[in-house]
Parts: structure tokens; C-alpha cells; sequence
């Protein structure tokens, strides 16, 4: 879940533009930061802290070096301290390494180790890495070499990025299971866990596979296959503009994302024309299976409803993390949907690797290149640009309109593909009441709890809303199915207590209504998101954010989650917390 960047410069210093790049990669998630640099000696600076913070204690950028390597960490083993935060040596400081991931095999190898002399400072998995790469080196091996046997004798999940003292202005880097990209620019060569890193300095980028490795040198880049056999790889120009990735005036990430959601959704509709190349291809399925997890899984569980009710496919929704429990129910007939808005959760790729034995797979992923795009038959790339804010917005809204799209595309639903169209339009609507939800926030900002309740489509946009209020806020959030109140839930709902209400006009309002009477008898403070003319409602409801009465049940997905994702971040705000970071979670969760 952390970030690493590793970069050969041209007679330019190497620290000022890791610290650049690293900076990118908070939304990552981490607790400490480190830099190492390679000068005729391996020099470091790390500390547990904000990067801000640390820079301001050892000012990071001030290291000599024309090649180097960075580390955001996020502590799986031994605390987030200074000698635990990366990038770390072997003792004579011969080799320095950081690593994302985790090695699972790490006692073993340090037990040895220790009985061969080595001398361990940290608690860390990592500090294997370069004291086994020093290893082979004394040996005789080159540094590249030295990897090699090293990638053959860890277990686990890594990419890792490693400099020497011995071999100047080298970098070398390889993967497994987790994400690592190649960047090219003018006279810099990068390695870097995702593009919003580099896409300053470097917009060619290349994608490795697992167990490539990677050599970085003033000359250029290399890489070379599982048999040391160096191959060319295709090189892929990212059009995402340094500027995408930058706040632009906007307090945080989190706001500007939503304010760019409608935008999104537009680029993603122009993906309709290679969607409907792919449910031409898929006359012979007799069912679907949707895997993702956390928000991906909410929009999944939308996508059962749309196909159900459109297409008439059976439709199941698992999560990725539990997908190898359900393996034996596959056949040549299914297609199997995974949505990862990186295309590196570990989850999602390890239940891709099993579905592709057995069942026809589709990829929806907003990352060109990313793994999930290169193991999936088919693949749907969202449009959503980058995004930053670790609680996902407009990659949500992406992934809903793509799964909109190839139901009705699978269906042969003309009129929701116009009504499509038409969504943007609403986002603007939304966003210029958006004082209505501020409002709201400072009212609510010190519940203890809220709950959220819908019914069909109105269902996952509950869990959705509560699980942004939960990532961003700190505050108890629960997602119910309406009918689901009688069979516990109520016992909850006391004097106050917030509850939010989606009703959509459609086929399930008046049920809802009636289990808004339910949490109204019982003292609950309603927020109602409802629709203009809904009068019944406007008179029940403590609280109401109104929308355009166009948008009925089907589409509501789409739009009715914009208040929501509004009141999370405001009430946030009010709370004096950084949306942007919420404590515990990263942006891409490369562990299982």
C-alpha cells in the first residue's frame, strides 16, 4: 500500500525531484518517508511522519546524487519509526532498497542470515532484501544479477527498487504482484509505483511483468525476461497532464474530484462504441459474475440490478477477497467482471488469475496498463483521469456509467443510452446547491452514528454513502436495505440519530416512505434525497436535498450519490479532518 520511485538522472540532482515525485504518492497512504541517493556512497534520509514534516526536520532534498530511490511506507511489520521506515541497507551500506509489498518468507531468511554474521537494525520484512543482494555481490555478481537471485529465493508480493554504491547512476527494480511502472523522459529514466509520480518528467511509460527486471542507466532502460533475455516492450504515452493530478485551486483533492464527475462520465460514454464490440462478442453467456471490493463492489452490486432487470442474465456480486470460495461454479459460460479502479488490488488480481482458467473475463479499470488490463480478455478503461483522493468520486461514477453502458448495450436499450446523456447535466444542478449540504454538515458533525436505506437501486447508493462517511469522517456509518429495518436494524434507531434517506421516484417509493414513518416514530433526524415535486416527502423529512424529477429509480445510481459523497466531505471539513488522507486506508491496496 505504500509508493517507491527510483530515478537515473542527467547531471541533475536526484533527491529535489524523488522528494517531487514521492509527494505524489501520498494518497497512497503512509506513515514514514525516506530518500536514498548514490554518490560514490549510499547516502539516506527517513523518518516516520508527514512528508512535509520530515522535510522540514532533515530537509530531504539536500543530498547529492544524480541517481536514487524513495519510499513511502505504510508499516505492515515493526512500527513506523526512523529505523524501521525505508529505504534500508545491508550494515556496510553497500546496497539501499525500498520495497512495497510483503515477504512472507522473511524469518527464514533472516534466521539464516544472522547465522552466517549479518546484523539486523530494523523489524522490518525489508532489510532481507539488501542484505542478501550485498550477499551475492561480495560473490562476484553484478547488482542485476544479485536480484535475480534474490526474486528466486523471496516468497511474497513486492516491487522493489534497489541502488549501489559500487555500480554509480544504476537503478534496478523488479515485481511481483505488485504495481511498478517504467518511466522515459528527456535524459530521466524512472521506476515508480503509479504515473501521477513521474507524469512531470516522464509520460512514456512502460508496464513490466512479473519477474522482469528493470536496469536503469544514463543510457536508457533495460529489461530483460525471466531468462536474463533483454526484450522490448511497448511503450504507452499517458495522456494525463501534470495539471490532472494537481489541486488547481481547490482546498482538497476529494472537492475537485467531484466537482469533475460530470466530466468523467462524459469521457466514459465515448468508451461505447469498443463496449459494444465486446457484448457483440458475448452472445453465449448464460450468466455473469461481478468481483471488486469496497466501493468497486457497490457499483458492482448496481450492475446485478441493471443486467437482471435488462438483459434477464443471472447476476452475482462477490467480493474479491472471497471469490476463491466460490471457483468451482465457473464455467466456459460465464463472464466474470472485475473492478479495480487501479487495476492493482491484490485481491481483484488473484481472483482474475483463477477466472481466466475457466470463464470468459472483462476488466473494468481506469488505469491503461495496469495489470488487470493485461491478464482480462476484454477491457473497459473508465475515463475518469487521476485520481488522487484516497475516498474514491468520480472513479466511482466511471465505473457506474461503463457498467450502464454494457447492460444497455447488452440489452439493446436505446433509451437508456439516451438518458445517459443527459446525467452531466444533473451533476451541475447538484453541485450549484451544494450549500444545502454544507448546511446540513455543520448540523450533523458531532453524530455518533448514521444510517442510510434504500431499496433496489436506491440499496447500494446507502451503502456507498455510508461508506464514504465511514473512510473520510470517522463516524459510524451502516447501509441497510429499507425492508431490512424490522429485522434488527430499528432496534438502533433512537432520539436524533441521523438517518438518510435515498427515495428516488419509481416503483419503490411508497414502501420507503414507510420505512421513513418507521425511523421518523422512533426520533430519528431523516435526510431525505428526493426529487422536487415529491411533496409527500418534502413534508416528512427534517432534511431534504432535492433532485431534477427526471431522474427516476434507474438512473439514480448515477446521481443521487453525489449529495452523499457532498455531505461526507463537508462534514469532514467541519470535523477538521483531511478528506484527502483518511488515517488507516490507501488508494491502492496491493496486499491481501
Amino acid at each position: 500500500m505504500c509508493g517507491i520511485v527510483g530515478c537515473v538522472l542527467k547531471n541533475k540532482k536526484a533527491a529535489p525531484i524523488l522528494l517531487d515525485c514521492i509527494s505524489k504518492l501520498e494518497y497512497r497512504g503512509y506513515d514514514s518517508v525516506g530518500i536514498a541517493t548514490e554518490n560514490n556512497e549510499i547516502n539516506i534520509k527517513k523518518d516516520a511522519g508527514k512528508i512535509i514534516d520530515v522535510d522540514k526536520k532533515l530537509n530531504l532534498a539536500d543530498m547529492e546524487g544524480d541517481c536514487g530511490i524513495a519510499h513511502v511506507r505504510w508499516a505492515t511489520h515493526g512500527d513506523p519509526n526512523q529505523i524501521n521506515s525505508h529505504p534500508h541497507t545491508d550494515e556496510n551500506q553497500t546496497v539501499a532498497v525500498v520495497h512495497n509489498g510483503i515477504i512472507e518468507n522473511y524469518l527464514d531468511i533472516k534466521e539464516d542470515l544472522e547465522k552466517e554474521g549479518h546484523v539486523f537494525k530494523s523489524d522490518t520484512d525489508t532489510e532481507v532484501i539488501p542484505h542478501l543482494l550485498e550477499k551475492y555481490m561480495k560473490k562476484g555478481l553484478n547488482l542485476e544479477f544479485a536480484m535475480r537471485e534474490v526474486i528466486n529465493i523471496i516468497h511474497g508480493a513486492y516491487a522493489i527498487a534497489a541502488i549501489s554504491k559500487n555500480e554509480p547512476n544504476k537503478v534496478v527494480a523488479t515485481r511481483k504482484d505488485s504495481p511498478l511502472i517504467v518511466g522515459m523522459g528527456e535524459d530521466a529514466y524512472f521506476v515508480a509505483s503509479d504515473s501521477p509520480a513521474i507524469l512531470k518528467y516522464a509520460n512514456n511509460i512502460v508496464f513490466p511483468e512479473q519477474g522482469e527486471l528493470i536496469t536503469l542507466t544514463t543510457e536508457g532502460v533495460t529489461i530483460k525476461d525471466e531468462h536474463d533475455q533483454v526484450i522490448e516492450k511497448v511503450v504507452e504515452t499517458i495522456d494525463w497532464t501534470p495539471e490532472m493530478a494537481e489541486k488547481e485551486g481547490y482546498d482538497y483533492f476529494m472537492i475537485k474530484e467531484i466537482n469533475e464527475e460530470g466530466t468523467a462520465i462524459k469521457n466514459t460514454l465515448t468508451e461505447k462504441d469498443n463496449i459494444k464490440k465486446i457484448t457483440d462478442d458475448l452472445s453465449d453467456i448464460n450468466r455473469i459474475v461481478f468481483v471488486a471490493c469496497g466501493t468497486s463492489y457497490h457499483a458492482s452490486l448496481t450492475g446485478k440490478y441493471l443486467l437482471e432487470s435488462l438483459a434477464g442474465i443471472p447476476t452475482d456480486v462477490l467480493l474479491a477477497s472471497e471469490f476463491k470460495y466460490s471457483e468451482n461454479t465457473l464455467n466456459d459460460e460465464t463472464l466474470v467482471i472485475f473492478i479495480s479502479q487501479s487495476g492493482e488490488t491484490a485481491d481483484t488480481l488473484k481472483a482474475l488469475n483463477i477466472a481466466n482458467e475457466t470463464s470468459k473475463t472483462l476488466a473494468i479499470v481506469n488505469v491503461a496498463g495496469s495489470s488487470a488490463t493485461r491478464r482480462a480478455k476484454y477491457v473497459i478503461h473508465t475515463q475518469a483521469g487521476p485520481e488522487i483522493g484516497v475516498a474514491a468520486t468520480k472513479t466511482y461514477v466511471s465505473q457506474l456509467t461503463s457498467i450502464y453502458l454494457f447492460a444497455a448495450l447488452l440489452a439493446h436499450d436505446d433509451n437508456l443510452l439516451e438518458r445517459l446523456q443527459k446525467v452531466p447535466e444533473y451533476f451541475e444542478d447538484i453541485l450549484k446547491d451544494s450549500e444545502i449540504i454544507e448546511k446540513m454538515a455543520s448540523k450533523y458533525k458531532y453524530a455518533q452514528d448514521f444510517f442510510f436505506i434504500g431499496r433496489g437501486y436506491a440499496y447500494p447508493i446507502a451503502l456507498e454513502g455510508a461508506l464514504k462517511l465511514k473512510e473520510i469522517t470517522y463516524i459510524h456509518g451502516e447501509g441497510y436495505a429499507a425492508g431490512e429495518l424490522k429485522h434488527g436494524p430499528l432496534a438502533l434507531i433512537d432520539q436524533g440519530v441521523p438517518v438518510v434517506v435515498v427515495l428516488p421516484p419509481g416503483e419503490n417509493h411508497r414502501k420507503t416512505m414507510s420505512n421513513l414513518e418507521e425511523v421518523k416514530s422512533r426520533g430519528a433526524d431523516v435526510i431525505a434525497v428526493g426529487s422536487f415535486n415529491d411533496e409527500k416527502l418534502i413534508s416528512k423529512a427534517n432534511d431534504l436535498f432535492l433532485i431534477n424529477d427526471e431522474v427516476d429509480d434507474l438512473i439514480a445510481p448515477l446521481v443521487y450519490i453525489i449529495p452523499l459523497q457532498l455531505l461526507s466531505y463537508y462534514i469532514a471539513i467541519e470535523r477538521g479532518l483531511d478528506p484527502d488522507k483518511p488515517k488507516n486506508l490507501a488508494k491502492c491496496v496491493t496486499v491481501e
